[in-house]
């Protein structure tokens, strides 16, 4: 099997993109894999490292100005030219402005085509490409009535790399113990993405300042480039985290997938991968969407977990510090509820993704 895969940007793009390479491969060893992207996003650090060939092409959303127009159409002839070199079997697009290029040309070129959908919300280029490809993967069941125009549309979810096995009890106390945290208090987990999240930050540091004695333990994953200066800003308060034995604040964390199993509620963004690995591991969560993304699409990711009971909802703009706090501790109040909000949040749960894009690869092959 000769696969294209087109994935730019951010890695909520092109983790999943590497997913479904990856399940290819290890379906069909035998098979070659490309990756189309642009000279700016991740794809440049995350498709190397995984040992797949990388081409560039020039791609931007449309009617950004007159010259990244020109740049998006002379993609097209990029793309094609590509294609047309390489002879692969399907063309695959997992997301970002590189779709539309690549997907519009393999069309032109009668090769098959496929999109996956991450998010709740689609975005422009889905659409718009809707009613030229083949086939349709969405990963949550809300996509399915925003793309009138298609064709064929699947619910497959969003491949990740976390697993859903419970860690059993020996663990759990262990990675408790090396957190230096107790185990009969609540755990907090906040974060907000590889980055951090600056406002998600800044209401961490007022809650810390204005609640010093919490009933709950926090762990906050503030990213490398903002560590130093939420560190400083609890200093200037006269927080020492240091000695502060229920406060963890870490610059990023390698072991993110067991320290989400040891929390009880998760606090964070709502990009398309997270909601996914949350539904997953049933975790209870308060969400922040990201706000001026296209189609606001984090909050109706978010909505996803919120309609069926398994999540909070606070606005950007209505974040504090006291309303944080007031939603940890009503939910930490009832252990009950809190757990049957875990319960809720698998039912959305879709642990074989990889295995149902796969499906729907060798369906649309075959037909052809």
């Amino acid at each position: 099997m000769r696969v294209v895969i087109a994935a730019a940007g951010t890695a909520g793009h092109i983790n999943p993109a590497l997913s479904i390479a990856n399940k290819i491969k290890k379906e069909e060893p035998n098979s070659e894999i490309i990756f189309i992207g642009t000279d700016r996003g991740l794809e440049n650090n995350l498709v190397p490292k995984s040992g797949y060939k990388l081409e560039r092409i020039q791609a931007y959303g449309l009617g950004k100005n007159i010259i990244k127009d020109f740049k998006t159409f002379t993609g097209i002839f990029q793309a094609k030219k590509i294609l047309k070199d390489f002879k692969p079997d399907l063309v695959i697009g997992a997301g970002g402005y590189i779709c539309g290029p690549v997907i519009l040309s393999a069309h032109m070129l009668k090769i098959p085509t496929m999109l996956h959908e991450s998010n709740a919300f689609p975005g422009k280029a889905t659409n718009m490409l809707s009613e030229i490809t083949d086939t349709i993967l969405i990963g949550f069941e809300e996509a399915r009535n925003r793309i009138p125009k298609a064709k064929n549309i699947v619910l497959t979810g969003t491949p990740i790399q976390i697993d859903n096995k419970e860690l059993d009890n020996h663990r759990k106390q262990e990675i408790i113990k090396e957190l230096k945290l107790e185990d009969d208090k609540p755990i907090v987990l906040i974060f907000g993405g590889s980055q951090g999240a600056k406002k998600i930050n800044d209401t961490v540091i007022e809650l810390l300042a204005q609640n010093k004695k919490l009933n709950y333990q926090i762990i906050l994953s503030a990213g490398q480039k903002q560590y130093d200066y939420v560190i400083t800003q609890l200093k200037e308060k006269n927080i020492d985290i240091a000695t502060s034995k229920n406060i963890k604040i870490y610059p990023y964390i390698y072991n993110m997938g067991e320290i989400e199993k040891v929390s009880d509620i998760l606090v964070c963004r709502s990009g398309a991968m997270t909601i996914t690995e949350i539904s997953l591991l049933g975790k209870p969560a308060i969400f922040i969407p990201l706000p001026n993304v296209s189609n606001d699409h984090q909050t109706y990711n978010a909505k996803t977990l919120e309609n069926i009971d398994a999540a909070k909802i606070i606005k950007n703009d209505e974040l504090t510090g006291e309303k944080l706090d007031s939603i940890i501790n009503s939910m930490i109040s009832d252990k009950e509820k809190l757990k049957k909000m875990g319960k809720n949040a698998t039912k959305i749960a879709l642990a074989d993704a990889e295995d149902r894009i796969y499906k729907e690869i060798t369906k649309l092959l075959n037909k052809m």
